[in-house]
């Protein structure tokens, strides 16, 4: 089974609980791993403040992670993620292959 690169936008919802955000991350991370990514790379890019609020919340930490995994893992990482109150909002990406070592 070919696997892609992804890159995937998570925005976490950590009103009151500031502290255990590296553990949502590796939380998360695992998840991506249990459905077959192989993360290739984690960035914190801190929190910040919605520039269009339309809920409950008005700023969110975001975390980008890039991985590779089979076609449809996509589908299962968004439902996943859907039941789950740390995740606020996600977005993914298909990118890019890497280009091969010449």
């Amino acid at each position: 089974m070919s696997k892609h690169r992804y890159e995937a936008l998570l925005v976490l919802d950590t009103q009151g609980k500031e502290d255990t955000v590296k553990d949502t991350i590796e939380r998360l991370e695992k998840e991506f791993v249990k459905e077959g990514a192989v993360i290739e790379h984690i960035q914190k890019m801190d929190k910040r403040p919605f520039s269009y609020v339309a809920g409950k919340l008005d700023s969110g930490y975001y975390v980008n992670y890039v991985f590779q995994a089979p076609v449809g893992t996509i589908e299962k990482l968004r439902a996943k993620f859907n039941l789950d109150d740390s995740v606020y909002r996600q977005s993914y990406a298909r990118l890019k292959e890497k280009a091969a070592a010449k």
